[in-house]
This record gives C-alpha cells, structure tokens and sequence, in this order.
C-alpha cells in the first residue's frame, strides 16, 4: 500500500514501503521499462545458450550494466519527465519540512519548458527567459540543466525554421548567447564553467550553424485567393499598427506594402510608443528635434531603448503564489491552501524569474 505524504502547502512524494524501508517511488516511463526488459531477455538467453558458465556470467553482467547505462542516459535525455508535477516550492533556506533550497537549474528543470514553446502565447516569454539567462546566468546551471537548455534551444530554431515565427527574436537570442560563451570559453579557468571545454567547444559551432540556418531562412510566399492585409481600409491598418507595442515590429510591417511603410511613419504612432514605454523624465535627457524643429519620435524610441528597458508584453507568464511559494504555469494549477487563491497569485516576468533564484 502506497503512503501518499500531505505537507500543507503542497502534496508530498509517492512513498512506497519495502523491506529496507520506506522508498520514494519514481513515475513509471514504459519507454525505459521496454528497454530493460529486452535487455533481460537478452541477457536470459546467453544463460541458456552459452557454451561456457563463466561466458555466460561475463556476458549477463555485460546486459545488466548496459540496462543502467540506459536508465541512466534515459534519465539526462529526458530529465522532465521524471517529474509529474509542473510547478516547483521556491524556498531559499532550510526549514523543518524542507531542507536545502531551490536553484534555478532545479527549477528549470521541473516547471514545463518544451511544452510552453509550442503555445504560441508563451514562445515569446520562454525565449526571452533563456536570453537572460544566457547573458549572466549560464555558468550557475548544473549539467542536466544545460542540457535541458540547449535541448529546449534545439527544438526553438527547429520550430522557427518550420513555421517561420519570429526569427528576429531567435537571432538576438543566439548572438548573445554565442557571445557570452567565446567570453567563457577564451576565459576558461578564470570562470566556473560546468562541464568538459570541449562539450561547450562544440555547443559554441552548434549555435553558429543555427545562426546560419537562419541567416539563410527563406519567407514562404502563402498563396490566399481570399481577403488579404492589403484589401482592408486604412483606418483599419492604422489600428492594426496602433496596437503593436514593440518599435522593431512596426517597422518590419511597414515593410510590406508602401501604404503601411507610410503609416508606420506616422509621428502620433511612435509617440505613443514613446509614451507607453518611458517616462517623460527620460526624454527631457535625450531630447532629438528633427530639422524642421519637431521632435523626431522615432529615433526618440530606439535612443531611449538604448538606455531604458521597455514594458514587455506576453500572453501568458508564469506564476507564484505568495502564499505556498509555489512557482507554476497557470492553467496547470496548483493546491492552493488559501481561503481566496486567486488573490495570492502574481504574474512572475522572466527578469524576476532570474531574482527567485538569486541568494
């Protein structure tokens, strides 16, 4: 009889009692029990038809070293699912429940990352997360995150090169990554670097023929018989191009037709933008008339986003509770305790994501 452990802010492991005692019971992958259990019967027919007693021994713990080898590669190849749960306890020190604490390589491990790239209302968040931690907190994750990591940034540019969805995005990813791995990598030994030099050698040339693949992407011409961007009236584009609120994507819609590069030029556009993302404060600092005396709205943008960070804006976030300190993908949920859940939730970004983990 299997003892389900109960914590009051979260559900405990499976616990299954054996004759050395109470044990933590993994989630059965039948992919792995497959695997070894042709390696048994592999290895219970040398007994049977081995010529020699000895051979037939050396070659059963020839297949019973290989069934741990493969549990053991089943295991960092698939390092997630191991776990049942899509949320995680963040707690920075010891306690009478709970011992040690939460890193962030734990954690990215756990919460549902290669799924949460296939929801187009997350792909953006998780991109923007693993470019974050690409600039300054790659040497802090531990080797089955790495891979974990690089294996999520596989299937990114796999899904960009299919459907061509935001590749801009994916390029800034990736130069910054390969960026703080040539400054790794030219300072090793001066730095913690997780891992063998030569693995991250490699991972470095990986990144540079992604960059390449998608240096050399090529748009898909869709052929629509039907109603296109460039049938709708103008007031309509005009709104459509109101309600971008990233400058980088006003400019590349401005790009398709003459009619919608004109009004992306629209001054009252990139002052709102302007507006939106910065204070006013910041553009008594870095005021630029134009040569008829106007302010230039435009290059007002892109020098403010030199210096300032902009708002971002994602469909979907994760989220903590402030009550169980439990971090998770909303729709997934979590058993809240509290009388009102709704109210301990908080919408986490990826910056503060990076925070949780910072001791």
């Amino acid at each position: 009889m299997p003892f389900l452990g109960q914590d009051w802010r979260s559900p405990g492991w499976r616990w299954i009692k054996t004759e050395d005692g109470w044990k933590r019971s993994e989630p059965f992958s039948p992919a792995l029990e497959d695997g070894n259990n042709q390696l048994k019967d592999i290895s219970h027919a040398v007994i049977i038809t081995g010529d020699d007693e000895d051979e037939a021994i050396y070659s059963t713990e020839d297949c019973e070293f290989a069934a741990k080898k493969r549990k053991k590669d089943h295991c960092t190849n698939n390092t997630q699912c191991f776990y049942r749960e899509k949320w995680i306890y963040v707690h920075k020190e010891s306690t009478r429940e709970r011992h040690g604490y939460c890193t962030l390589g734990e954690a990215f491990n756990r919460l549902d990352f290669s799924s949460a790239i296939q929801d187009i209302r997350r792909f953006n968040y998780v991109v923007k997360l693993l470019q974050l931690i690409a600039k300054s907190q790659l040497t802090s994750l531990s080797g089955a995150a790495q891979k974990n990591y690089f294996n999520i940034l596989d299937k990114i540019v796999r899904k960009v090169m299919e459907d061509q969805y935001n590749p801009r995005l994916i390029k800034d990813l990736l130069q910054d990554l390969s960026s703080t791995l040539c400054i790794l990598i030219r300072g090793v030994g001066k730095s913690v670097l997780v891992g063998n030099i030569n693995i991250w050698i490699c991972r470095l040339e990986t990144i540079l023929v992604w960059q390449q693949q998608l240096k050399n992407l090529q748009m898909n011409k869709q052929v629509n018989n039907g109603l296109t961007l460039v049938d709708l009236p103008l007031h309509t584009l005009r709104n459509i191009l109101h309600r971008l609120s990233d400058g980088w994507d006003v400019i590349t819609l401005g790009q398709v037709t003459p009619t919608l590069y004109m009004l992306s030029e629209d001054r009252q556009l990139w002052k709102k933008l302007c507006q939106y993302h910065f204070a006013e404060k910041q553009f008594c600092r870095h005021l630029i008339p134009s040569e008829e005396g106007h302010i230039d709205w435009k290059v007002m943008y892109f020098a403010l986003q030199k210096y300032y960070p902009i708002k971002e804006q994602y469909g979907d976030t994760l989220h903590f509770c402030r009550h169980c300190s439990i971090l998770f993908w909303k729709d997934t949920g979590h058993p809240c305790t509290a009388s009102d859940p709704d109210t301990c939730l908080m919408p986490v970004s990826p910056q503060h994501f990076i925070d949780l983990f910072k001791f």
